[in-house]
């Protein structure tokens, strides 16, 4: 045995460890909200940024589409009615692209029986009907973007 102590890390694992971090962290995931209303669109989204939740906002089912390509994008929250495509239609869209495994919470102020089996079919994380219980929204969506 020698006097000293044995380096615990060679020198090509210092590098590899110093190159790791340094990288730069990746972004926080972000929640996309659709709503065609713009109050409640950005009331939702007020909630949940003074819950630290970035997002962004969409007021159509069609601007959404053209952001959930977006990899920061990790949580879908959509109104179910909104003029020229539902939220239901977004989300039979979204489950057919290769985002297909998105989380995703549907809003509604008038849903029926039909309308949630139908959400249930689509795999989503919840139903929350308005006025929306702010806690539970802002839970669920940290749960799904592993906000701590």
């Amino acid at each position: 045995m020698s006097d000293h102590d044995p380096e615990l890390l060679s020198d090509a694992e210092r590098e590899a460890l110093s190159e790791v971090m340094l990288a730069p962290a990746l972004p926080p995931l972000r929640a996309l909200v659709v709503d065609d209303d713009p109050d409640s669109r950005e009331l939702m989204a007020q909630i949940l940024e003074l819950h630290d939740i970035a997002c962004i906002t969409a007021g159509s089912a069609t601007d959404a589409l053209q952001l959930v390509g977006d990899r920061s994008i990790g949580l879908l929250i959509t109104d179910l009615r909104m003029a020229h495509m539902s939220g239901l239609e977004l989300i039979r869209e979204i489950r057919q692209s290769e985002r297909a495994a998105m989380p995703i919470i549907i809003i509604s102020g008038d849903a029926g029986v039909k309308d949630a089996i139908a959400a249930m079919h689509l795999s989503v994380v919840d139903f929350l009907l308005k006025p929306i219980d702010a806690f539970k929204l802002v839970a669920l969506a940290k749960r799904e973007l592993g906000v701590i």
